[in-house]
This record gives structure tokens, C-alpha cells and sequence, in this order.
């Protein structure tokens, strides 16, 4: 058993190294920012498992300064996982003196560490109780935090993109719930059975995670369009769509606003736009020669949609049409999808049901059946 625990502790530092290369480098060259913190928190999310990895070597100790160093800078493994999280959500942010707000509870952290080096044994046991504490706080609010930006994301989205699932970032919620889960269980071990270390088990459910990580992040695309003008406006269209309905309906006229609207109609039905699987807000505003931010009120005010609903109303409509005809007998699933303008059969999938209630394929045999 010892023999696979020290196997399963040199894969999983193997698979931190690699995976932290991997997003550094970005050879994907996609979300730039986001993937400089994700590789830091892959890093600092490594280091917890440097003293096994001590222990399977025999080195005999290493100097305090050192562990002193480690300590601290593994504190800032939420934070470091949460800024990845806001620059994936938000590629223009950028630090103000607000994010000083992070500081206090990283000021204290350092007090009480310091103060562990000075400390007899029992002392020091209760302030590595408190530093753990803190540590769960932190990573739980962080954790909590990151997974409540990315539900605004998922939201946010739809208000400019056509193909959502590429870019929700679900798979970073996954790790949040990685970093809730590894927490708790943890801090179960530190206090109440006071382990030496994680056990084999919990070990190799952090070797799996990592694995699941690398290939989610090695599969990620752009979020957000990579002109830095593109992306900026869909910023604004977003803080546009918190303004209350009167002060809103002052960008269009009623007139302006039917016309447009009437533009639109016309040039989904005859155009058929919607085929295209990369159809976003900006291509279809410049095909209609409005602005996106003309477009998105329109669709939102006179149509009572936002983006995503309105362009794969049209789409999940050709996809019943191919479904119910018969002569499309030959057409698998897949090319259905690709033929009515998605880009996935997982995409198509989760949008099909979402609109219907009906997975594609159960729609199919419904028709059949008629």
C-alpha cells in the first residue's frame, strides 16, 4: 500500500508540473490572462504535496526560512484561482485599489505563522489550528465566490453568443468544487483524526481531478471575441442590460425599433444566418448594419429574448423540420445538428432539450410515431 500511496504522490506532482507548463505556455494561445493565474494556482496547488514528496525522497528536513516561504505563498492559492476565474469572465479587467480588500486576511495569516516559529509545541499546535481555519475560510469563500462569477458568466453570454457551451466554463466551476471539497475533507483530517497526511484514497481522488482539469483546460476556446474592441463592447452591452426598462427603451425610438425589427425578421427567414455555427451578437449586427448594441435592444425589447434564445429559436425550428422528414432517414444526429447550425452534438443536444423537453433522438421516434 505504501508503495502505490508514493506512486500515486509522484503522478499527481507529475501531473501539477505538466499541467501548470501546459497552461503557462498556452500553446491553444487562447484567454492569455486567465491562463497566467490558472497556472500559478496549479502550481501553488502542487506545493501542498511537496512534504510527501520530501518523505519519499529521505531527505532529512528542509530549512525553516523555507517552509516559512511555502506557507505563505500557499495562502494565496484560492485567491490566485479566483482572479483566474474574473479574468476568464472579464478579459478587460483590470487592478484598481480595491483588490487591496484581499489583504487583511493575508496580513493576518503572516502574523500568525510568524508567530508559529517562536511558539513551543503546544502553542504552535493551537495557531496551526488557526492557520488551517483560515485557510478553509478562504478557500471556501473564494470556491463559493468564483462559482457565483461564473453563473453571471453563463448568463452574460447569452446576450451575445449563439453556441454557449463551449464557453460557460463549467470545468472551472469543477474545480471550485474541487477546491470546496478538498477543504472540508482536509480540515477534517488536520483537527478531528489529526493525520500526518492525506490518505492513499483521497491522494487518488486528487489525481483524477487533476487529469479531469488537464483535459478540460487543454480544450478550452476564446470567451470572448480577441479584438480588445470587440470585447470591450460586449462589456458595456452587459452593464447596458442592468439599466431599468424606461432608461433603457431612450436607444431607439418605437418606430426605429419596429423597423430594425422588421429588418431582422426579414433577413433570418430569407438569409438564414443562423446556419452559421460561429454566428455571434457582432457578425450579425454588421450583417444587418446596425450596432450590437442596437441589435441586442431590439432583440431583447421587441422580441422579449435575449441573443442566444432568439438565434437558436430559428435553429432548433430547421432541426425539427429535418427531424420529422423522413428523407432525412440517412442524416445522423450529428449531421442534423451540423445542417441546422450547431457546431457540437453536445451542444446540440443540451440546447435541443432545453427548448423542447425532448432530446433530439426522442423527438425523432415522436414523429415517427405519427
Amino acid at each position: 500500500m505504501m508503495y502505490i500511496d508514493r506512486l500515486i504522490v509522484i503522478f499527481l506532482l507529475g501531473g501539477f508540473a505538466l499541467l501548470t507548463m501546459l497552461v503557462l505556455f498556452n500553446p491553444l494561445k487562447v484567454n492569455k490572462k486567465a491562463n497566467i493565474w490558472l497556472g500559478l494556482f496549479l502550481f501553488l496547488w502542487g506545493t501542498f504535496w511537496i512534504d510527501e514528496a520530501i518523505d519519499i525522497l529521505g531527505i532529512p528536513s528542509v530549512s525553516r526560512s523555507f517552509s516559512f516561504i511555502l506557507n505563505f505563498l500557499q495562502f494565496f492559492t484560492p485567491l490566485t484561482f479566483y482572479y483566474s476565474v474574473v479574468y476568464f469572465t472579464n478579459p478587460t479587467f483590470s487592478f484598481s485599489l480595491k483588490e487591496l480588500k484581499h489583504l487583511p486576511l493575508a496580513c493576518l495569516f503572516l502574523a500568525l505563522l510568524s508567530l508559529s516559529f517562536f511558539y513551543d509545541k503546544a502553542d504552535k499546535n493551537s495557531l496551526t489550528t488557526w492557520l488551517t481555519v483560515i485557510m478553509l475560510i478562504q478557500s471556501l469563500f473564494y470556491a463559493l465566490y468564483s462559482c457565483e462569477i461564473i453563473n453571471r458568466h453563463q448568463k452574460k453570454i447569452q446576450e451575445f453568443s449563439s453556441d454557449t457551451y463551449p464557453i460557460s466554463l463549467n470545468w472551472l466551476k469543477y474545480i471550485a468544487y474541487t477546491i470546496l471539497g478538498s477543504g472540508i475533507i482536509i480540515t477534517i483530517y488536520n483537527i478531528i483524526f489529526i493525520a500526518e497526511r492525506p490518505s492513499t484514497y483521497l491522494n487518488l481522488a486528487f489525481l483524477i481531478a487533476i487529469y479531469s482539469i488537464a483535459y478540460y483546460s487543454l480544450k478550452q476556446e476564446e470567451v470572448y471575441p480577441a479584438e480588445p474592441q470587440q470585447a470591450e463592447s460586449i462589456f458595456l452591452l452587459h452593464e447596458e442590460s442592468k439599466i431599468n426598462e424606461p432608461q433603457k427603451f431612450r436607444l431607439l425610438g418605437e418606430e426605429e425599433t419596429e423597423l430594425i425589427k422588421q429588418k431582422l425578421s426579414g433577413i433570418m427567414e430569407s438569409e438564414a444566418p443562423y446556419l452559421d455555427g460561429d454566428l455571434n451578437l457582432i457578425k450579425l449586427a454588421k450583417l444587418m448594419g446596425v450596432t450590437p448594441h442596437q441589435l441586442s435592444y431590439v432583440i431583447n425589447t421587441g422580441f422579449n429574448e435575449n441573443f442566444f434564445q432568439f438565434i437558436n429559436k430559428y435553429r432548433i425550428e430547421k432541426a425539427k423540420q429535418l427531424l420529422g422528414d423522413s428523407k432525412n432517414n440517412n442524416l445522423s444526429i450529428l449531421g442534423i445538428a451540423f445542417e441546422s447550425g450547431f457546431n457540437s452534438k453536445t451542444s446540440f443536444n443540451i440546447t435541443f432539450k432545453k427548448f423542447t423537453d425532448l432530446t433530439p433522438s426522442e423527438f425523432k421516434k415522436k414523429s415517427s410515431n405519427l
